[in-house]
């Protein structure tokens, strides 16, 4: 029977020859596209003791081979990834996810240590087994949980549950005596590797929270938690108040500082575009200035001009020194009809005249 889709899509993820450090694929930086209801689990996967199984069906386990190749739907591969799970973060849901998508038909079941299980051979853990079951349920790659699971997987516990393969990253991990206790699953070809994503675990959460043990305890104590239950003493506790006093002042002074800085910035940026409009207007007046009252300026013309018009108004006009005469054009004679003398003159030139000039009269005018 064909595997669904999303089962043929991982297939073809795991088949890519080159993987990423966590697991990842060149296909998963460009996630197929698939239906919203697909996205996710409605409800969290159901405790083993809550599941029921068919064993009147015989127990046989699939091969790596036929597991790769696709199983029915009826028939899922089933898978077993254990742990702690404290403080259950992405490294913790990366490990899963490659977990569930080892074969195309996988049905995956992980197992939670107990507390007391977990203290006895690993330490004391931040949250307790119910946080920690609880948080495992609500991964969505997880199709059922398995409490109190036990350190050392026996060959009783993979019949009781038919688990097929185990996965966990190829590390040798040493405990309960044993430098390696998935050796004997190893040997009998039932691991499944996975890999671990760097620079995120338990241990480097809680390193932090131990680097910056002040700086929490300071935290929780400004949102409400009482020094007893922080485990805080009375003195230490008045110590983290002045600390927190002391970095209010200190807030408030830098906070000053700032806006002083960010005033004398204002000053000086106005400043400086006050200077350059008063050297705007000043070359500005200088220019109007010196176009009025310049050596070549407006006002010289102006004078010049009004000096001008003054002497010409109280000077007067000179007189000619010697009236130039005009010499008359004799005036043409004139001869009486009939006459061939001329015309007696004008009283004024018969008096200039009077003995230059005498009239003939002919004998036809006397006639």
């Amino acid at each position: 029977m064909e595997p669904p889709t999303s089962s043929r899509l991982n297939s073809r993820k795991r088949r890519k020859d080159g993987s990423g450090p966590n697991g990842a694929t060149e296909l998963d930086g460009i996630p197929p596209k698939m239906s919203r209801h697909s996205l996710g689990l409605r409800e969290p996967a159901p405790f083993s003791d809550e599941v029921e199984i068919d064993y009147s069906k015989p127990y046989i386990r699939v091969t790596y081979e036929e597991a790769m190749r696709g199983t029915p739907l009826d028939r899922p591969v089933r898978v077993y990834a254990d742990g702690i799970f404290d403080l259950f973060h992405s490294g913790h849901a990366r490990a899963l996810m490659q977990a569930k998508n080892l074969f195309p038909n996988t049905y995956l079941i992980v197992g939670v240590c107990s507390d007391e299980l977990t203290h006895n051979f690993k330490g004391f853990t931040v949250m307790n087994e119910n946080e920690r079951y609880d948080a495992v349920q609500h991964c969505r790659y997880v199709d059922e949980v398995v409490r109190n699971a036990p350190w050392t997987l026996t060959p009783e516990f993979l019949a009781e549950h038919r688990i097929d393969f185990v996965a966990h990253d190829d590390i040798p991990y040493s405990s309960a005596g044993s430098d390696d206790v998935y050796k004997h699953i190893k040997e009998a070809g039932m691991f499944a590797p996975t890999q671990r994503t760097e620079g995120i675990s338990t241990s480097d959460i809680i390193t932090r929270i131990v680097r910056d043990y002040d700086v929490y305890v300071r935290r929780n104590l400004q949102r409400g938690y009482t020094a007893k239950e922080l485990n805080v003493s009375f003195i230490n506790e008045k110590k983290y108040h002045l600390q927190e006093r002391v970095d209010k002042v200190k807030k408030r002074v830098k906070d000053v500082e700032e806006k002083s800085k960010e005033f004398v910035q204002k000053v000086e940026e106005k400043s400086i575009d006050l200077i350059q409009k008063w050297e705007e207007k000043s070359r500005e007046f200088i220019g109007n200035f010196l176009e009025m009252f310049g050596p070549e300026g407006a006002l010289k013309h102006m004078l010049k001009e009004g000096k001008g018009r003054m002497l010409q108004a109280i000077s007067p006009k000179q007189s000619p020194s010697s009236s130039p005469t005009h010499d008359r054009s004799p005036s043409p004679s004139f001869r009486w009809p009939f006459s061939t003398k001329t015309p007696p003159s004008s009283p004024a030139n018969r008096s200039r005249n009077e003995s230059a000039v005498t009239y003939d009269i002919s004998e036809d005018e006397e006639d």
